[in-house]
């Protein structure tokens, strides 16, 4: 990976992530720099990994290669206004992974020439297995593309986009499709402690079944996940008796519902911010 000096606004959750990704990469501590306001946070990261820690964000970016913004989209304007006042964005790359906020607001926020991605990681990358959908403004060199790739490598599976509007689909389809599976895995849980089984037995029993089908998914990538269903489905058997609740309460349909409201809420953000 090519060795920039990198800055990130923001200590949260994702920040973390990748911060631990590029270090257990190889990624050189010295070379990265977190800011936030929030002491705990920052000071957590600087110990646990030996990167540098700031307060002031101007400071930090001024001497910063690449610009992780890691913070919500409810104060990424306020977070940015001291930015476009102090520093000189003409040789610098900005990442962003919040949601909602389009390219063009960017442009009022920061600098009208910045070089940006945005950037739509999902919490899986907090145990290095990710998934992120990338885009990148028509002015983003193909070698901070590269970099932005190996960046996001650190953390999990990487996806270009082709477009802007597909950050909103991606948003509906990894982004926050973990809360989807949990959701179902929660509610398999509570129905098999209704059943009987203890608590922590039971969410064993559904954390190794979810598990051992993604891995079984993953060993025979040339089998539909129809096919892959199928396979344990016997006819007039318990799982087609099982599977009928779902086609008869029309899942597909509360599932194509879902994940509209989700590309809808992304869109309402955008004119939001």
């Amino acid at each position: 990976m090519q060795q920039r000096k990198i800055t990130f606004i923001g200590a949260g959750n994702m920040a973390h992530a990748i911060i631990a990704g590029l270090i257990s990469a190889g990624y050189p501590a010295n070379n990265i720099t977190v800011c936030s306001p929030t002491t705990k946070n920052r000071d957590q990261l600087v110990k646990k990994y030996g990167i540098h820690g700031k307060s002031d964000n101007s400071d930090a970016s001024k001497h910063a290669d690449v610009i992780m913004l890691a913070v919500k989209p409810q104060i990424m304007e306020t977070v940015c206004q001291p930015l476009k006042e102090q520093v000189n964005f003409a040789n610098k790359l900005v990442l962003t992974i919040a949601a909602g906020i389009p390219v063009k607001r960017y442009q009022q926020y920061l600098a009208p020439n910045i070089n940006l991605l945005r950037v739509m990681p999902n919490t899986p990358s907090l145990v290095g297995q990710g998934v992120s959908g990338l885009y990148a403004m028509d002015s983003v060199l193909e070698n901070d593309k590269t970099f932005a790739t190996e960046l996001m490598a650190s953390v999990g599976k990487v996806f270009w986009l082709t477009n802007e509007a597909a950050i909103n689909d991606i948003i509906a389809v990894t982004g926050s499709a973990p809360a989807y599976f949990f959701l179902f895995m929660e509610l398999i849980q509570q129905e098999a402690e209704r059943l009987g089984f203890d608590s922590k037995i039971a969410r064993e029993l559904v954390l190794y079944t979810a598990q051992g089908s993604a891995a079984l998914a993953a060993s025979k990538s040339d089998l539909s996940f129809a096919t892959l269903r199928e396979q344990v489905t016997s006819k007039d058997g318990t799982t087609a008796k099982a599977l009928e609740q779902f086609y008869q309460a029309n899942l597909a349909q509360i599932i194509t519902n879902a994940m509209s409201a989700a590309i809808r809420r992304a869109e309402e953000m955008e004119k939001q911010y």
